[in-house]
């Protein structure tokens, strides 16, 4: 497979292999793939729950919630978001 970079693309591969941050240009190849694949896995994972999150309204499997329990449903977020963050940090 031949891939063409624009100038702008070439230069910052040729600057992240001069600086030493990566050896070559295949291994920014590389990573540009091992990132994509990432992204388009989480993609998937946010439109799997989507769908799931949709079946379960259709179904009726939900809590309603109002003005005064969105402020605690958001800190609890925030909490679970920041252990989960903590997590991966130690891991």
């Amino acid at each position: 497979m031949e891939v063409h970079l624009t100038p702008d693309q070439e230069a910052f591969v040729r600057e992240a292999v001069a600086s030493g941050r990566l050896s070559s240009p295949e291994q920014a190849v590389t990573e540009a793939m091992s990132l994509w694949d990432e992204r388009e896995r989480t993609r998937l994972e946010i439109l799997a729950a989507l769908d799931a999150a949709e079946a379960d309204i259709a179904a009726g499997r939900y809590d309603p919630y109002s003005d005064e329990t969105l402020s605690s449903l958001a800190e609890e977020v925030k909490r679970e978001g920041r252990a989960a963050r903590q997590a991966r940090l130690s891991a």
